[in-house]
């Protein structure tokens, strides 16, 4: 979730030299940023079996366990496997994992629908916000300064309206979390979203129209984002087509930008940190997440879902965990995904409270 939220220094660039408008360069940015969702709404639109209603189990454990889960752990790589942000932060990293599932156990006790409802919502925000953080990334990237708000209505309306539309239809046979997670809105909201989208779109398009120089990361993410969403929620009802574009589209991304920032991070530090962000180590930086994300999913099938125990040797409990142990257990299971939604609230900020974030993200001061 990253968030742009000052406005972007003045670049004073040599006149003969234009700043770089991609955030490391135009192939890297194509194919780790934009290419992932393309290529996620390509396949829902050209293979039939990516449209199924169901989600089979190796979709599962590719996409959801592989990126979605994976993407939460690669964090860990920004906070908490860093040791002067670490220090610099201790309170935040120790304190809002202890709040969340303090937090997390109180709501359980309304009841599991409250919990997963709540836990959707904050889930759909943050993956609202990183595609708006992608835009702000480009905008800050090349200096942008005016028409912030054409660009934010923009992008909000590409998942706004696919939102709405899920939660006035009511016949989605795909949920967030959990079947029922989300508030159901009356059908004449979704028709009121398609004015909002288009109007948005409309101004966004012009404004592109008349800009000499065109930032085309910018468009991209709000092109790439208005196909995902729209294909995965609006076109098919479909749970496999839902997942594909939005576990990567989100996912894949993200992993890029703690890889790029990381690589930049430790370029000259000869200990593992600077080992695992080279090129030759991908696989290493994505198996570590990979495994952690395995691990985390096979507590939850064995204390929880009890859907996927093939997937982890068969493990299951003898008997159900009684409610009481429940409500601690499903609260501190999801601590990674949920302090990994807030902690993005703060660690990706250009507003000064990262020193050195500008360095590491596009490679100079």
């Amino acid at each position: 979730m990253i968030t742009v939220e000052s406005p972007p220094p003045v670049l004073r660039a040599p006149c003969s030299v234009s700043p770089s408008r991609w955030i490391r360069s135009a192939r890297f940015d194509l194919a780790f940023f934009l290419a992932p969702s393309i290529l996620a709404v390509v396949a829902v639109l050209t293979l039939p079996q990516f449209r199924s209603p169901e989600l089979p189990g190796w979709a599962w454990l590719v996409f959801i366990v592989g990126i979605d889960v994976a993407h939460v752990w690669s964090s860990l790589y920004r906070t908490y496997f860093d040791p002067a942000e670490f220090a610099r932060r201790r309170a935040l990293y120790v304190g809002l994992p202890i709040a969340c599932w303090a937090a997390g156990a109180i709501l359980y006790g309304f009841g599991a629908h409250v919990f997963w409802r709540v836990m959707a919502y904050v889930a759909v925000w943050h993956f609202v916000r990183q595609q708006y953080g992608f835009v702000m990334l480009y905008r800050h990237r090349a200096g942008e300064r005016g028409g912030a708000w054409i660009d934010k209505l923009a992008i909000y309306a590409t998942m706004v309206y696919p939102l709405v539309f899920w939660h006035a239809d009511g016949a989605r046979v795909f949920a967030w979390f959990t079947p029922g997670d989300f508030v159901p809105l009356p059908r004449w909201t979704s028709t009121a979203a398609v004015a909002f989208y288009t109007v948005a779109i409309a101004v966004f398009v012009a404004q592109q129209i008349r800009t000499r120089s065109r930032n085309w990361g910018k468009i991209g993410v709000v092109a790439s984002t208005a196909a995902v969403w729209y294909v995965g929620i609006v076109a098919f009802n479909s749970d496999f087509a839902f997942t594909i574009t939005n576990v990567v589209a989100h996912g894949v991304p993200y992993v890029a930008l703690v890889w790029l920032y990381g690589r930049r991070r430790w370029a000259d530090d000869r200990g593992w940190r600077g080992a695992i962000h080279r090129p030759l180590a991908v696989p290493l930086f994505l198996g570590l997440v990979a495994l952690l994300a395995y691990v985390e999913e096979g507590a939850w099938d064995v204390f929880v879902w009890q859907e996927h125990a093939g997937f982890f040797g068969g493990l299951t409990l003898p008997v159900d965990l009684p409610p009481a142990l429940v409500a601690l257990v499903v609260p501190l299971l999801i601590l990674p995904q949920l302090t990994h939604y807030l902690l993005d609230a703060w660690i990706w900020k250009f507003d000064g409270s990262n020193p050195g974030l500008r360095e590491h993200v596009f490679g100079e001061p």
